[in-house]
């Protein structure tokens, strides 16, 4: 019942804005502080008028008491305790006890109050019995006086309870004036200071998600310096930087575009020339031989560059068929692609373990070793090695859970200006006429399996680090 209470009141709350939650609450909150405030200003006004009685029936009594009996009129005793509100004044001290009272004095009360040591937990729940549950007979009433022992009346109930209510009445009316005032102080500064605010980011928000690419849509921020000012200016910077990078990527999308159809059509007419260099094998021409093998290794260069451009602007890789394999046949094969430019004579080494097994896509592992080779195959045919005859060096390793492939060459090394983006691309390439997408296709291929490739720096020439950790069995997943 309670939490479909909290539910329903959250329910109506949201209902309204965030000024009038702001407004209600703290309504809500000033009564609840001005209720705290209630419960023992209420308890010290009974005390207070019940002294007051007390005080007034002392000096009644006294007064009575020290005047000559034939000199004071009939009726005065009855105006006296008229006066006071009471039905019968005791007095108590110096050994005798003085009793002031007008008619019948009844001989039974509804409550006794002793006021001489009372406790505050016991006047609030007599306060509000006065106030809930006030007792139908007179109540007889015990406290300290001045020069005698002690005063004692009796009096009804009725009009402490009059003056009790329209304290309680008097202390409503003040807590909601109260309240709001400020309430209304409160949300004239939250609407300022923070909802207007608040109001402007989200509104700056709207309008940006319609079309980010407006830089004029960015939020400029204030000179605010708290947290909205902070949030204005996070934003401003989350803002710029997506357009920038949403511009930037229509840019290249339409530009695959156009690369795509133009390698589409260029694809078509390599592949025709492919066919036509064919014929040049059956040409006796010394020359023609001589120029044949070359021709034809560009042209499939050619071939290879659309297709991969193509593959790329696809769309993105499939995750990986994993399984165990070997990985000394692999490398094995990689000794082919040195035929890419044999008057290099490049030399391959391969240091891999016959028992060395790779928990992998075959495929896609095949592809990201043949991305990296090449590419150390074109820069050896473009640089040659300043270190002797050019070589590629692969080695692997397993170091627990992961396998560890290093795949080496002498060459120059690669140039700073293209580290940076080495991995981005269309702009990694250090070769001439490279695409710049061998080395992203590698990346992303690797990081399927979950594994990491970067550079090497610290083997003393161009050193590509590739691991591929094992995929995590059963009990290690949970």
């Amino acid at each position: 019942m309670r939490s479909e209470q909290t539910s329903l009141a959250g329910r109506i709350l949201s209902q309204f804005g965030l000024s009038a939650r702001l407004l209600l609450l703290t309504v809500l909150f000033v009564m609840i502080a001005e209720v705290l405030i209630y419960v023992p200003s209420v308890a010290n006004f009974r005390l207070t008028w019940l002294n007051d009685r007390l005080a007034a029936a002392q000096i009644a009594a006294m007064v009575l008491d020290a005047a000559p009996e034939e000199s004071l009129p009939e009726d005065l005793e009855i105006r006296l305790l008229q006066g006071v509100g009471a039905r019968a004044i005791a007095l108590r001290g110096g050994g005798r006890r003085s009793i002031l009272a007008a008619g019948d004095v009844p001989t039974e009360v509804g409550k006794t109050v002793d006021l001489r040591d009372a406790q505050w937990l016991i006047l609030v729940q007599d306060a509000f019995d006065v106030l809930l549950n006030p007792a139908d007979k007179p109540i007889r009433v015990i406290g300290a006086g001045m020069g005698v022992d002690f005063v004692e009346m009796i009096l009804d109930q009725r009009p402490l309870r009059h003056a009790m209510i329209e304290f309680s009445r008097n202390i409503l009316f003040l807590s909601l004036f109260i309240s709001i005032i400020t309430a209304g102080l409160v949300y004239l500064t939250l609407q300022w200071v923070i909802v207007r605010p608040v109001r402007r980011l989200t509104g700056n928000i709207a309008e940006f998600s319609s079309n980010p690419e407006d830089a004029s849509r960015v939020i400029r921020p204030t000179d605010r310096v708290d947290e909205i000012g902070l949030a204005e200016q996070a934003l401003a910077r989350m803002e710029t930087t997506l357009a920038d990078e949403l511009r930037q990527k229509r840019r290249l999308a339409q530009l695959g575009l156009a690369v795509s159809k133009i390698n589409h059509e260029l694809r078509n007419m390599l592949t025709t020339a492919q066919l036509l260099t064919d014929r040049l094998d059956n040409v006796s021409d010394d020359s023609v031989q001589r120029i044949a093998p070359r021709l034809v290794g560009t042209l499939d260069r050619a071939i290879a560059f659309c297709e991969t451009t193509l593959a790329f602007g696809r769309a993105t890789e499939p995750l990986p068929q994993r399984r165990l394999i070997p990985l000394a046949p692999m490398i094995d094969e990689l000794s082919n692609l040195t035929d890419l430019a044999p008057e290099v004579g490049i030399a391959f080494q391969a240091d891999v373990p016959d028992d060395l097994m790779i928990d992998a896509d075959p495929d896609q592992l095949s592809r990201v070793l043949v991305n990296v080779v090449r590419n150390a195959v074109q820069a050896l045919s473009q640089t040659g090695s300043p270190h002797g005859q050019p070589c590629i060096d692969i080695s692997a390793r397993r170091e627990g859970g992961t396998v560890v492939i290093l795949i080496k060459d002498n060459g120059p090394g690669i140039p700073e200006r293209a580290k940076a983006n080495l991995f981005t691309p269309f702009q990694g390439s250090a070769q001439k006429g490279g695409t710049g997408l061998g080395l992203p296709i590698a990346a992303e291929l690797v990081q399927l399996h979950g594994g990491t490739i970067i550079l090497d720096e610290g083997q003393g020439r161009t050193c590509f680090k590739i691991t591929i950790p094992d995929r995590p069995s059963p009990a290690e997943a949970i």
